[in-house]
């Protein structure tokens, strides 16, 4: 079973110089394993652009859909054999102080 490991970052996180080391690692080893679908880092919060259904009408707004106290800062897909090992995975992505890893399974058809 497939799913994603959702990053949220907090709006005040400070930026840690050794992350993007971090996560490579991270990356390598759960490729290494068989499990890493894919995975990117997104770009800033600030260049998001939202799109709104609201009755017949689609808005289209700058920036994020909401304000928050922390926003997605990337993903991995990984493919596990149930929920216990994704959990066992996300444990091991490396987080901001305050940030969290959100697992959700993914819809297969």
């Amino acid at each position: 079973m497939k799913y994603i490991l959702l990053i949220n970052v907090p709006n005040d996180a400070v930026a840690e110089p050794d992350m993007t080391e971090r996560h490579m690692k991270f990356a390598e080893a759960a490729a290494g394993r068989g499990k890493l679908v894919g995975g990117d880092q997104l770009s800033d919060v600030a260049t998001a652009t939202t799109l709104r259904r609201r009755a017949s009408e689609t808005i289209v707004t700058d920036g994020p859909h909401a304000e928050t106290k922390e926003f997605l800062g990337g993903y991995y897909i990984i493919d596990c054999a149930d929920l216990d090992e994704a959990i066992e995975i996300a444990r091991g992505v490396p987080l901001n102080d305050g940030g969290s890893v959100e697992i959700r399974p993914i819809v297969e058809r």
